[in-house]
């Protein structure tokens, strides 16, 4: 039965636990321009830090990504928040702490997932990056005075209790679709724009490969009758990828992502999807 979509109160929900870069809490105040009237079950395949899917508080979700830490904080935010919050606590603020905490590696999933959450929350810019040997080699970001809101991360507990969590490939997530579903797809942007400047860099993160898997995703959603709503860079390699006649609005947006004195210019996103609603001029 095709149930009629409802966004909760935003009391009764959390924000992202999580800085994450590409992450889309820019995309909120335009989702309902998106949105289908009604959808059923939610999907997202590339959680990152869960913007969408914590603003429309799903009823009935299912959140996967590849990395497995990531999916560990969740599951764990989950299950077993007032652990993780005592264990943040006991972690100092500084510089010295930071590389300490760094080369950790906790025995108990509630006290990685607090290494997890410390780490992005004091690390430059919130970047997620491992080095050859699979260890997270960010420096330490110099945010003293920053404060864990441990209160928001008992909300998204909350909002997560009833939710499926999975650590898989985004391919996996068909396995769960049915008619009328909305998925929101968020990759990894194997480029950002017509320039192609960051093409070399993301091929180890998401590859051409991947985006082309993606487009065979989507084709399978929409064999289901479902809804997909996909974000990606604005380049003619990917218009050409996911060329399937779907509505595609054009975004110019400010780079978020950039260190101290970094210059911070325009870069240029798509959003594609198959749901036919009126979305021309709404990022003039």
């Amino acid at each position: 039965m095709n149930v009629r979509h409802t966004i909760s109160s935003s009391a009764n929900k959390g924000k992202p636990f999580l800085r994450w870069a590409g992450g889309k809490r820019w995309l909120i105040k335009h989702l309902e321009s998106f949105l289908p009237e009604t959808f059923n079950q939610y999907h997202e395949p590339f959680i990152g830090g869960g913007s969408i899917f914590l603003y429309l508080n799903p009823k009935k979700a299912f959140i996967s990504d590849f990395n497995a830490e990531l999916i560990e904080a969740y599951d764990s935010v989950k299950n077993n928040p007032q652990e993780i919050i005592k264990h943040i606590k006991s972690f100092k603020n500084t510089k010295e702490e930071y590389l300490t905490i760094r080369t950790q590696n906790f025995q108990s999933a509630e006290k990685r997932a607090a290494r997890f959450i410390y780490l992005n929350q004091t690390s430059f810019n919130g970047i997620y990056r491992v080095n050859s040997q699979g260890k997270y080699n960010v420096p330490y970001g110099h945010r003293t005075k920053y404060q864990f809101d441990f209160e928001n991360i008992l909300e998204v507990s909350k909002v997560l209790k009833n939710i499926n969590i999975f650590h898989a490939d985004f391919m996996q997530c068909i396995e769960n679709v049915k008619e009328n579903d909305l998925i929101f797809l968020d990759p990894p942007y194997t480029v950002t724009h017509n320039n192609n400047g960051f093409i070399q860099y993301n091929q180890k993160i998401f590859s051409l490969e991947d985006q082309h898997r993606l487009a065979d995703l989507i084709q399978q959603i929409k064999d289901k009758k479902a809804y997909y709503i996909l974000t990606n860079a604005n380049h003619l390699k990917i218009r050409e990828i996911f060329d399937f006649g779907d509505e595609i609005t054009e975004i110019s947006r400010a780079s978020l992502i950039g260190g101290k004195g970094a210059v911070r210019g325009k870069y240029s996103e798509i959003i594609m999807t198959n749901i036919r609603r009126e979305v021309n001029g709404i990022f003039n």
